[in-house]
């Protein structure tokens, strides 16, 4: 796999242009193995007492944000699947409130959560690298937006970016 290049304003819908910038100009599937390695030995360090922690009346707790990463990383990845195999039918938006409402990540312990995530994303980069440059600009619709392969790679790393930082700024974890 040749290095993916950074995805044009036009491959993704307005909203996730802050999760591009924050992976940048660097090489994305170095960025989301750095990332999954920093990640992983971040979360080792969470107290299991911190899990149920939310910073504010109706935000999530510190287990279900990272339960909503897992989400949004496998729901990206089945994009990323669907968009490089030049499926064209339009997929629908997910309610990660209702997903989040809809699960148990409060009772499941940080090792598993971390050996979920991490499980993830070694299967994502391994997907990733294995498509052609041609397959990472193939597009498909989803949430009635156009988003091109790569500018789902791109989400991947600055979703998971976004929410490190709520969690280290927010929940002081």
């Amino acid at each position: 796999m040749n290095k993916i290049g950074k995805p044009k304003p036009e491959e993704y819908a307005n909203f996730y242009r802050g999760y591009i910038e924050l992976v940048g100009d660097q090489d994305v599937i170095d960025y989301l193995s750095d990332q999954s390695d920093s990640f992983s030995t971040y979360l080792e360090k969470i107290p299991k007492e911190k899990m149920s922690f939310a910073y504010h009346e109706g935000k999530w707790t510190v287990a279900q944000v990272l339960g909503h990463i897992i989400d949004t990383e496998r729901v990206m990845a089945y994009r990323i699947l669907r968009f490089s195999r030049q499926d064209k039918t339009p997929i629908p938006g997910f309610d990660q409130n209702t997903y989040v409402e809809n699960s148990f990540f409060e009772a499941r312990s940080i090792t598993s959560l971390r050996a979920e995530l991490m499980g993830l994303r070694a299967a994502n980069i391994e997907l990733i690298k294995s498509l052609t440059e041609e397959q990472t600009k193939y597009t498909g619709q989803s949430n009635e937006v156009i988003f091109s392969v790569r500018a789902l790679v791109y989400i991947l790393g600055g979703h998971l970016a976004h929410h490190w930082n709520i969690l280290k700024e927010r929940y002081e974890v």
